[in-house]
């Protein structure tokens, strides 16, 4: 038995917002692959609340392609969807292959972007990417619209920037984000299919001929928050590319990140895969073979 209070499904955005606001035991659901996880557990946090249902809202499941070139993607977009959507597909197929890296089957056809991100998980394999791609993204509150950088969304294990009453409504990356850039994704998991990442690396790069122009590298599960390494792409740009500046790229991400012990893996480990998955995910984004 799931033990909720309420479940009312928001016919648009700004209902959905009244409801949070109206409600201090209200919380947000959309796909329900981590929320129900929590109730099945009997997290208190989650325990005889009230629900707001937000993917029938208008708009929020959309992945659309704006004039200007960005790229929007409503929140409650699934990981299916994203995977399989043209403009993805066109424009930054990177992100569907972390998409499609998520889970098995039923849960990318469940799970949201979303979610994804406002979950708070180091290991959220979208997020990682979207970072590397400079992504915002739009917060729906009482007082209308913001946007922010998804960099420093994410505060610390579990907990975003996120105050009760808002909701995190689209997602945008801008064609400067994306445009003129090859990307890649690498997931290391110790099961090919259905685990959670040991790390996750993500990179965007564009060249100049067999020079590096930019390059951004971003980690889950590196640090306690999704995490860019802010080192290794001064150093990388203007580089030419070889073995030799992948692996001092891999090395001067050491200096960016904050690996440790857990269960799943132990911080030597992980170091050794932060060093290593970037060399590899730039190799993939390239047309090469970056398979972990």
């Amino acid at each position: 038995m799931y033990d909720f209070a309420s479940y009312t499904e928001a016919a648009d955005i700004h209902e959905a917002v009244g409801l949070l606001c109206a409600n201090p035991n209200a919380r947000i659901i959309a796909g329900g692959t981590d929320v129900l996880i929590k109730l099945r557990s009997r997290d208190e946090a989650f325990v005889g609340r009230d629900f707001v249902g937000v993917t029938r809202i208008p708009g929020m499941t959309d992945i659309r392609l704006c004039d200007d070139g960005t790229i929007v993607i409503g929140a409650a977009a699934s990981f299916a969807k994203i995977e399989g959507d043209a403009v993805i597909a066109q424009h930054l197929p990177s992100l569907a292959q972390a998409a499609g890296s998520v889970g098995g089957p039923q849960i990318r056809n469940m799970g949201t972007v979303g979610g994804n991100l406002a979950n708070g998980a180091t290991s959220a394999d979208t997020a990682s990417m979207l970072l590397a791609c400079d992504a915002t993204l739009v917060i729906a509150g009482a007082q209308g619209d913001t946007e922010v950088p998804l960099a420093g969304f994410h505060q610390g294990p579990g907990r975003v920037k996120l105050e009760h009453g808002q909701i995190l409504k689209e997602i945008r990356v801008a064609k400067a984000g994306y445009e003129g850039y090859k990307g890649g994704y690498i997931k290391f998991a110790v099961r090919r299919a259905m685990d959670i990442a040991t790390l996750g690396c993500a990179v965007m790069i564009k060249m100049d001929g067999d020079r590096i122009e930019d390059l951004r590298i971003a980690f889950g599960v590196a640090g306690p928050v999704p995490l860019r390494a802010a080192s290794a792409e001064a150093y990388a740009k203007g580089q030419t590319l070889c073995d030799e500046v992948l692996e001092q790229i891999g090395r001067k991400c050491l200096e960016d990140t904050n690996a440790r012990d857990s269960w799943r893996a132990a911080k030597a480990f992980r170091q050794q895969l932060i060093s290593v998955l970037p060399g590899r995910a730039v190799r993939k984004a390239l047309g090469g073979d970056g398979d972990a």
